[in-house]
């Protein structure tokens, strides 16, 4: 054999996973719900806030060190924050309350821009909280690869979030 022939192997094995990995889900959903012993008022109300976003922030349980920086209002549509810290840096903006649910804008730069989504309702013994994440992963095949561990990754964060909002509520 020619090392041409091992090139060409190579070459064809590389094209191989790559196609391979647009086979993956190009979407991912991760959710977490819990029933929090509060009004869905009071969720609505922090989570629509700069300041009572904070309050429950999974980011900054994770890490101290989170440089937050408000803009907009500081409550409703438009309000938001830049964050940097050692997950990464980017920014959230309010896009759209509702009569149920707060709708997020999350811009990670190159790393995407998920949608998220806390939605509050009442339920027996209090308000069913839900938060939620939807993201296009694209073409890129190392997107693909990572958003198979997305559900277990942002799933606990969005538990610990849920956990913050029930001690802040």
């Amino acid at each position: 054999m020619t090392i041409w022939t091992y090139l060409a192997g190579g070459v064809g094995a590389l094209t191989l996973i790559a196609a391979g990995t647009l086979l993956l889900p190009r979407q991912i959903h991760v959710e977490r719900q819990a029933v929090l012993a509060t009004s869905p008022a009071t969720i609505l109300s922090l989570a629509a806030s700069n300041a009572g976003y904070q309050k429950f922030n999974p980011y900054l349980t994770a890490d101290a060190n989170l440089k937050i920086t408000p803009f907009g209002p500081e409550s409703g549509v438009g309000s938001g924050f830049r964050f940097n810290g050692k997950d990464g840096k980017g920014s959230q903006t309010v896009a759209a309350v509702t009569q149920d649910t707060v709708r997020y804008n999350i811009d990670l730069g190159a790393m995407g821009k998920p949608a998220q989504e806390i939605s509050a309702v009442e339920a027996p013994g209090g308000t069913l909280v839900t938060w939620r994440m939807d993201m296009d992963l694209g073409y890129n095949p190392v997107f693909r690869v990572f958003g198979l561990f997305m559900d277990g990754m942002v799933g606990k964060t969005f538990e610990q979030g849920l956990d913050n909002l029930a001690s802040a509520a």
